[in-house]
């Protein structure tokens, strides 16, 4: 086996079972890493707290995410897999950080903006720290590589700056700045044809529903907006089943239907019936090894205490390196 290239962490709300957005701009590319890199892969317990009211859910959605990741081929005899908050390291690195950071700067982030626009009865300390534990996060495992979409850009910046300011103010090296790997399929519009795919706007589909599931989540796709008959003729370069079926058909399918949608040889209606009949049969095995998985739930959970054992042994020995830094006893 090869030498690895570095460390990778990323992690992910636990918000349960995976869909299409989380699959092809997340999880298939941690599967992907892991021939090359050495993973961290967190369930990130703590950073929900900033925005859910409730946590009835939380424990389920944990399971339900670890599951989905195994099915999809996270291999945790190789990869750290693991909950935030059952390495309290982390909030203590969080509180370090949290010295060398300006109040401006995070208020400046443009996600911090998005959030307190959406919850404006809730803008909270945590929101507001949110890309500080973040850091934190990141640094604790002293990961040099974090895959990321487009979107979230600003936030390993921002890493690299804590980082930076960290060392300066110190006078240490024994912080990494990690440097931002772009996934490849950065943003998944959902059925609506319009917003982010995501499961608070309901227009999602899920990697593990059933084949009929699917099928009828599919049926729903809005499609080419300007094709409003049977007899018209199509723009792929503007429909959101078409930019699936490249990810799910053969590229002989996605030329042929390319061209025959543009002169009304095939409709939305038998695009999306072809769309849903590979789709599933794309996520067959991945839903064979999930219902294996689930016949024993406590598998799961021996994965991420393991997980959360290998990753406190890193994340002690940083700590450890951080106060020594500091010069706290």
């Amino acid at each position: 086996m090869s030498p690895k290239k570095g460390r990778v962490f990323s992690g992910a709300r636990p918000t349960g079972r995976q869909h299409l957005g989380n699959y092809l701009g997340a999880v298939k590319n941690y599967v992907a890493l892991q021939d090359d890199y050495d993973c961290f892969y967190c369930i990130v317990d703590i950073h929900a707290l900033t925005t859910v009211e409730t946590t009835e859910n939380l424990r389920q959605n944990t399971y339900e995410m670890a599951l989905d990741w195994l099915a999809a081929g996270i291999r945790p005899d190789e990869t750290v897999v693991f909950i935030q908050s059952q390495v309290p390291e982390v909030a203590e690195l969080h509180l370090f950080f949290s010295m060398v950071t300006p109040l401006g700067k995070l208020t400046d982030l443009p996600t911090f903006k998005e959030k307190a626009r959406e919850q404006p009865h809730n803008v909270n300390y945590g929101l507001v720290g949110y890309p500080v534990l973040m850091s934190a996060d990141i640094a604790l495992y002293k990961a040099t590589i974090v895959p990321v979409g487009i979107d979230q850009a600003p936030h390993v910046e921002f890493t690299r700056e804590v980082v930076r300011s960290f060392n300066y103010r110190y006078n240490t090296k024994v912080l990494v700045e990690p440097e931002m790997k772009a996934t490849e399929y950065p943003k998944v519009i959902g059925i609506d044809g319009q917003q982010k795919m995501g499961k608070s706007l309901n227009n999602h589909i899920e990697i593990a529903g059933t084949p009929e599931e699917t099928k009828a989540r599919v049926m729903q796709m809005v499609t080419d907006p300007q094709r409003m008959r049977r007899s018209d003729p199509g723009n792929p370069d503007v429909c959101n089943v078409f930019s699936l079926h490249k990810v799910f058909s053969s590229a002989e399918q996605v030329d042929s239907i390319n061209a025959e949608c543009r002169r009304a040889g095939i409709g939305c209606v038998q695009c999306k019936q072809l769309l849903a009949e590979n789709m599933n049969h794309s996520l067959e095995p991945f839903r064979s090894r999930r219902a294996e998985f689930a016949r024993d739930p406590s598998y799961v959970w021996e994965v991420l205490k393991d997980g959360q054992v290998r990753a406190q042994k890193v994340a002690a020995q940083t700590i450890r390196e951080v106060k020594d830094a500091i010069g706290l006893p």
